[in-house]
């Protein structure tokens, strides 16, 4: 039986937690968007949550999917940045959305945010340190003896 599942089973976007936990946050908004939307304001706020939601995923895809060089921080620092504008909409709804509700989505936010801090964090330090280890010593053509 073939998988339905388009990624293979060991693609490390797949594992990254934080990852599966802003995919369950972009399926969580479309309830609070109902909600929203019912308000011609909270339809302005819906769309660039919209955006800024979509972001944070397409940010971490295009930076996984770029390999584990120097852009995959740079995508994880522009996915933090819409998190925390995400996290901000949230603010700018207490209006159109239960206080729990907010409470609880922004909760989710702080969680993604700090994530994507410790793994840029992570990430950085270990091309620092790749960086700035010696470079491996080769004997030099003329002390090679061939025999």
């Amino acid at each position: 039986m073939a998988s339905t599942n388009p990624t293979p089973a060991n693609d490390r976007l797949e594992s990254f937690g934080i990852y599966q936990l802003a995919c369950q946050l972009f399926q969580d908004f479309w309830p609070d968007s109902e909600i929203m939307g019912k308000d011609y304001r909270g339809r302005e706020l819906v769309k660039q949550q919209v955006r800024s939601l979509d972001s944070i995923l397409a940010n971490i895809e295009e930076g996984f999917g770029r390999g584990f060089g120097k852009e995959l921080p740079q995508h994880l620092k522009i996915a933090r940045g819409e998190a925390r504008e995400s996290r901000g909409c949230y603010s700018r709804s207490n209006h159109l959305l239960p206080a729990d509700l907010i409470q609880n989505r922004q909760a989710t936010l702080d969680h993604i945010i700090g994530g994507l801090t410790n793994t840029i964090n992570t990430i950085e330090s270990k091309q620092r340190r790749l960086a700035d280890a010696p470079a491996p010593r080769h004997p030099s053509s003329a002390t090679c003896h061939s025999l």
